[in-house]
């Protein structure tokens, strides 16, 4: 399928599970980039497919959150610090919001450490 797309078309890998911009053929695969930049990737030319809109929108803030979280040094989870009361309860925190499977939770509670870190642990 991707021997008919034009360069910069997005497509969507289902082997790896993501969605990256068509750059040409290489031998027998397809490259493809991922969006915002990054290394290429070979993928099979026939499972490829055009990425949906829903597709594109997901990578594109993907890519804009990992641009972001380097920039600012998030890319981490904060780690708490040992014997502290507080750390220990934010920490249990996220645990739990990981163990619920909520996301946004433990992004709160990643904010949270990170505020106290810088707060109550200066380096």
């Amino acid at each position: 399928m991707a021997g008919h797309q034009e360069c910069g078309a997005y497509l969507y890998d289902p082997a790896a599970r993501k969605v990256g911009e068509y750059r040409g053929q290489a031998g027998p695969y397809a490259m493809l980039r991922p969006l915002g930049g990054g290394r290429e990737w070979q993928a099979d030319p026939e499972l490829v497919r055009p990425a949906t809109q829903d597709e594109r929108l997901s990578a594109g803030v993907r890519a804009v959150n990992e641009r972001a979280a380097a920039a600012y040094g998030l890319g981490r989870p904060p780690v708490p610090v040992p014997h502290c009361a507080e750390c220990a309860e934010l920490d249990a925190s996220r645990a739990g919001a990981r163990a619920r499977f909520d996301w946004s939770a433990e992004t709160d509670a990643n904010v949270l450490l990170r505020r106290h870190l810088q707060a109550g642990h200066p380096e």
